[in-house]
């Protein structure tokens, strides 16, 4: 059984004049991204591979929730993760060496909403409907499929798993 655990970045901040693949993870995004790390191990979601995109906010999403990991897999920071169309993340995804049981990927949306909608199929269960709704920051979806990884393609994977991780609020002063 393959799994890929596909986890948009935490909430990012906009800063004046700084470029889309420099933009920080903001205060409730790093609160999230350590939510994120805790609902992967809880869920026991622990991959043996990350990919992640060369975005910093998706490099400061993995630094935070790897934090809250016993373990930490082998890491990759991708550029083709960076926006890309469905197709190109496939392809990268289809890369993934045999012996990778759980891959996670950390990108961007709309490419893994897209991704989910097309490798789980359209409007079949509940899980399925809400990533057409919406695919928010810190979400955490988990695909599962017989078959090697460049067997994932249009409708060839289960939905099994979804949730959006957020992380406590400050306390006010």
């Amino acid at each position: 059984m393959r799994r890929l655990l596909l986890l948009r970045h935490a909430k990012a901040a906009r800063p004046p004049g700084t470029a889309d693949h420099e933009r920080p993870l903001s205060g409730r995004g790093r609160r999230d991204a350590r939510a994120a790390g805790h609902l992967l191990a809880k869920e026991d979601w622990l991959p043996d591979l990350v990919l992640c995109s060369t975005a910093r906010r998706t490099k400061e999403t993995w630094e935070l929730a790897a934090a809250e990991l016993a373990g930490l897999p082998q890491v990759r920071f991708e550029p083709r993760l960076y926006h890309p169309p469905v197709p190109q993340l496939l392809a990268v995804v289809h890369e993934v060496p045999a012996h990778v049981s759980t891959l996670l990927v950390i990108g961007h949306n709309p490419s893994l909403r897209d991704t989910i909608l097309m490798a789980a199929g359209d409007g079949v269960g509940q899980r399925v409907r809400e990533v057409e709704e919406k695919f928010p920051t810190a979400a955490v979806a988990l695909l599962a499929w017989r078959g090697t990884w460049d067997g994932l393609d249009a409708r060839t994977a289960l939905l099994t798993g979804l949730a959006v991780a957020r992380g406590a609020r400050p306390e006010p002063s």
